[in-house]
């Protein structure tokens, strides 16, 4: 059970900074913690082209420097 732990503290230093994680994207998941609005709202916003993403594959990936512009912060 040690991987819950690793995974709660990984989790708790992105929502602390997560501006400085250094990933390039977001999942949709990721980025409605962000935004503080929930997983049906950010997919609901993704699709009808709110929430910026691209599709890799069968993901839907949220750039981070595309949300930091639409929340009007620098990258």
């Amino acid at each position: 059970m040690a991987g819950q732990g690793t995974r709660r503290r990984h989790r708790a230093s992105a929502d602390t900074h997560p501006h400085d994680d250094g990933r390039l994207t977001w999942t949709v998941t990721e980025a409605a913690r962000l935004l503080g609005i929930s997983r049906a709202s950010a997919y609901e916003a993704a699709h009808r082209g709110e929430l910026p993403v691209r599709v890799i594959g069968r993901r839907l990936l949220v750039p981070r420097v595309a949300l930091l512009r639409l929340l009007g912060e620098r990258s």
